[in-house]
């Protein structure tokens, strides 16, 4: 068998390159959940989700998850690791596919993700889950794009939800407040609306749900500031929100650390758990 530190790198390369990270997956258990593929909930080939759902699942709360890539890379088949993580805690999980750029530019991918959410939250009990206990999570770009969803109710009003239909938001090495912007792919991403529109900091509007916070102190990709800043606005705002800054931890780091055998590297999984289950009612 591969060495495990060996492994990590190897999954850190993978997950730079955007290409499928086929050796982390084949690591992964398959047992004690199910995984239905392609659910589509839209008519574009990237509008479509996996789901995965604990054995016996019954009223589970749903965690629907964005996988970040600049918003530019990703894909779905990629994240069998974080479905089994959350599945073992209970929850049953989306791992969502939207459009990317050069094919769109912002807001599609933040409506995609509100268009998912509509859809799972009408077809929860088919499932297994609770449809009163959704959460919407995601890392890096996937941050973002979940923490526009929760925050700003226009992207599911757009789509006839309502954003009372979020219980709460789960945001891994987000970028949330990251102007001014530097790179030229990223200019024309969010070249669609005036910078400050396309800031997630600045779409706390009226009663955001509670927010859990996570960055690594040795992220070099997403400042890690982006999570204190928008923590701070939050607590202004008094929303509820909980933040967990990981020690030794970069940006590919604190997401594999939900995988078996990297659990060890952060306390990532129990946090997003007692998260969870400390936002439901009791």
């Amino acid at each position: 068998m591969m060495p495990r530190f060996c492994l990590f790198l190897l999954c850190a390369l993978t997950f730079s390159s955007c290409a499928p990270a086929d050796l982390l997956n084949a690591s992964i258990p398959r047992v004690g959940y199910g995984i239905t593929r392609d659910i589509a909930y839209g008519q574009h080939p990237r509008q479509r989700f996996d789901i995965y759902v604990p054995a016996r699942a019954r009223h589970a709360p749903l965690v629907v998850f964005f996988y970040g890539g600049s918003w530019q890379n990703g894909s779905k088949d990629d994240y069998r690791f974080l479905g089994q993580a959350l599945t073992e805690q209970g929850f049953v999980v989306a791992v969502v596919d939207y459009r990317l750029y050069p094919e769109v530019r912002f807001p599609a991918f933040v409506e995609d993700a509100a268009r998912a959410v509509a859809y799972l939250h009408q077809h929860a009990d088919s499932y297994g889950a609770d449809p009163g206990a959704l959460f919407v999570a995601g890392h890096s770009a996937g941050a973002y794009i979940a923490m526009m969803v929760g925050s700003d109710p226009r992207y599911l009003r757009q789509v006839g939800g309502q954003r009372s239909w979020v219980r709460g938001i789960i945001g891994i090495a987000g970028p949330y407040n990251f102007l001014p912007f530097t790179d030229e792919a990223i200019k024309s991403i969010f070249s669609t609306a005036p910078d400050a529109e396309t800031q997630p900091i600045n779409h706390l509007v009226g009663s955001v749900p509670p927010v859990f916070l996570a960055t690594g102190t040795e992220d070099d990709t997403v400042d890690p500031r982006n999570s204190t800043t928008l923590r701070d606005a939050l607590a202004k705002r008094g929303t509820p929100v909980e933040y967990h800054r990981y020690p030794e931890t970069g940006h590919i780091g604190i997401i594999l650390s939900l995988a078996e055998g990297f659990r060890d590297r952060t306390t990532l999984l129990a946090d997003i758990r007692h998260f969870i289950r400390q936002t439901l009612p009791r």
